[in-house]
């Protein structure tokens, strides 16, 4: 790295050696992309089991309109953040990838009017 301190440097490697820092990842404009429409989805599947779950998961993460894939507790099982460019692409998203798959047992679809994020965590305590 170019204009780094060694000391920095040596403390990033030390974090990235503990598994603290996992990966590096540069911040996109969605909106400046073509996908100024953020959605969050929630999915129901049945039956409920692992592979089901996990497979779903796996399957979603690699649409091109998904960012964000968590896997939840409570009624639905998958809270996915997607952007794309309009809410007509947001239906279709919905209808043509999500609703086809048989393990689907329901849908909620939100926009997103506002979306923050903070890059600045620190440890517990």
């Amino acid at each position: 790295m170019l204009g780094v301190a060694p000391s920095t440097l040596e403390r990033v490697r030390a974090l990235r050696a503990r598994g603290v820092i996992t990966g590096i990842h540069a911040s996109t404009d969605m909106a400046r992309m073509g996908r100024p429409v953020k959605g969050m989805v929630t999915v129901r599947l049945r039956p409920q089991s692992r592979e089901i779950v996990q497979g779903f998961r796996d399957f979603v993460i690699g649409l091109p309109e998904t960012l964000q894939v968590f896997v939840t507790t409570g009624p639905e099982d998958l809270l996915i953040l997607v952007a794309v460019a309009s809410t007509e692409a947001l239906r279709d998203f919905v209808l043509d990838s999500l609703t086809k798959r048989r393990e689907v047992a329901g849908v909620r679809t939100e926009v997103v009017f506002d979306h923050l994020q903070n890059h600045l965590v620190g440890p517990v305590g």
